[in-house]
């Protein structure tokens, strides 16, 4: 009976989870006429991708979605390279102020977004940054590094350090051993915070109102699409198609990387 009540309280979770995402599909591919219905209906009778087709001639949409990938993918590479050099020199090195170091990457990980608007603004402001892609990528790599550091850390610690000290024994540098042994044990975590720092820039809305103020041709999708409604009225079909597709790359990301993301890191790699 417990494992019965668990198994039914997940399946009402993943519904009324789902049920949003689901909705905005569908009503993204009902014709108008569906969508006006007295009484609506829970899926498409007459599916169109007539909505999809306004929603992508709408004006600056493949201005703003090249802006989005750029940005988000510039800050996510980055994010991902100093990370993961912060995260082995934190748990393989022993050097004076790690553990102050450790301490303010978590408090820099717990500090709210929406404080540093102001700061950020005056910073951007004060070098001529304002209307720039370059401070909007520098933004989001600030915010996806402190949570990149410490997910990497975790999964740098859990790599046996045996396994680097028997490469250095081979013969091994240090570089070299991290690069042949460490290297390819991380790649679920690398995928996991890409993951996760990808839909954290994707999605970021504030940031992009404050620092990007008269250059229109360079804002991202966030803003295209808080802007949407105001372009087509009341027309929700429409609406919910710049939704969907502006949930699209985040969720074909995470269908491409979820069944990598939990793979075991050293199963099998040391053996006895």
């Amino acid at each position: 009976m417990r494992r019965l009540a668990l198994n039914a309280t997940a399946v009402a979770v993943l519904i009324v989870t789902i049920f949003p995402v689901y909705w905005m599909f569908a009503t993204a591919f009902k014709p108008t006429r569906e969508i006006q219905a007295e009484t609506p209906s829970f899926w498409p009778l007459h599916p169109t991708l007539e909505h999809f087709a306004a929603a992508v001639r709408a004006d600056g949409f493949w201005t703003y979605a090249r802006n989005s990938l750029a940005v988000t993918a510039a800050a996510v590479l980055f994010a991902l390279v100093v990370a993961l050099l912060a995260a082995f020199a934190v748990t393989r090195l022993r050097w004076r102020g790690r553990g102050a170091f450790v301490l303010g990457v978590f408090a820099a990980q717990m500090a709210p977004w929406e404080a540093l608007l102001v700061p950020m603004f005056i910073i951007a402001r004060d070098t001529d940054l304002l209307d720039s892609l370059a401070m909007l990528t520098g933004v989001y790599f600030m915010i996806t590094l402190p949570f990149t550091i410490v997910t990497l850390r975790g999964f740098l610690a859990a790599i046996p350090a045996e396994l680097e000290e028997a490469a250095l024994v081979d013969g091994c540098g240090r570089a070299a051993a991290f690069r042949r042994v460490v290297f390819p044990l991380l790649a679920p975590g690398l995928m996991a915070t890409s993951l996760f720092g990808f839909i954290t820039a994707w999605n970021e809305f504030a940031f992009v109102n404050v620092l990007i103020i008269k250059a229109r041709d360079k804002r991202t999708l966030p803003v295209w699409l808080s802007s949407f409604r105001d372009v087509f009225g009341t027309d929700w079909g429409a609406t919910m198609a710049a939704a969907g597709l502006f949930a699209l790359p985040a969720l074909v990301l995470f269908l491409f990387l979820q069944r990598r993301v939990g793979a075991g890191m050293t199963a099998g790699a040391v053996k006895g």
